[in-house]
């Protein structure tokens, strides 16, 4: 797996398709995200931004072989091993951007509440911001890994199906995204940290029966 997991990142950084979702996600943070702003707030919006961005990352790593050269690694390693591969990078280079960005806007950021008197913990915040981020990358990976090949095969149907499942995980009441989003945002106003363990629980499940869906069909449909 490790030799599949060096494979995978290679040919990403090398195809330069993983640029696209860097800059949306570095435009989301600008445009969202401000130095001085409420700590917790924008820690909400840091993670947030994240789960397209995963679902994106998904989406490019489990079509950037020509089927050609796709057929000869799920030959040589199986398929289901080969497109855990594809997933599990995705999901890390979603992970690393969405830390390096949480660390970034900790640091840029007020520790106040949104009345910006009451003082806000900045390691329990910071904390709260990472696991919030790392539930929206394991939602955003479940979005891509439904969205994308061996699921959908139909470009036309995929990438619109990505971008309303995404939307539909941040405000739907009851997604996992939208819950650790949301108690970042509602515990700003009260200076108050909530610690995000059930929805990255959940995540994390709704991620891993979504990949081991996919990589169960790899072997019945052809690139």
């Amino acid at each position: 797996m490790s030799a599949l997991l060096r494979y995978q990142t290679a040919l990403l950084l090398r195809s330069q398709r993983w640029l696209p979702p860097f800059l949306l996600y570095a435009v989301f943070l600008g445009i969202g995200v401000q130095g001085g702003q409420p700590l917790l707030d924008s820690l909400g919006y840091t993670a947030a931004f994240l789960l397209p961005v995963a679902a994106w990352l998904v989406r490019i790593c489990v079509t950037n072989e020509p089927p050609a050269a796709r057929t000869v690694v799920a030959a040589a390693a199986g398929p289901a091993r080969a497109h855990l591969a594809c997933v599990l990078v995705a999901l890390t280079t979603a992970v690393v951007l969405g830390v390096t960005a949480t660390v970034l806007v900790t640091l840029i950021s007020d520790p106040v509440g949104s009345d910006h008197d009451k003082r806000v913990p900045v390691v329990e915040a910071a904390g709260a911001g990472l696991l919030a981020v790392l539930t929206c990358a394991l939602l955003g990976t479940a979005v891509g890994v439904l969205t994308a090949w061996p699921v959908l095969r139909s470009p036309g149907r995929a990438v619109p199906a990505l971008l309303l499942a995404a939307l539909l995980a941040l405000v739907v009441t009851g997604s996992p995204a939208h819950a650790a989003v949301r108690g970042l945002v509602d515990g700003s106003h009260t200076a108050t940290v909530h610690v995000p363990i059930v929805p990255v629980a959940a995540a994390a499940l709704l991620s891993a029966a979504a990949t081991a869906l996919a990589c169960a069909l790899t072997s019945r449909r052809s690139p």
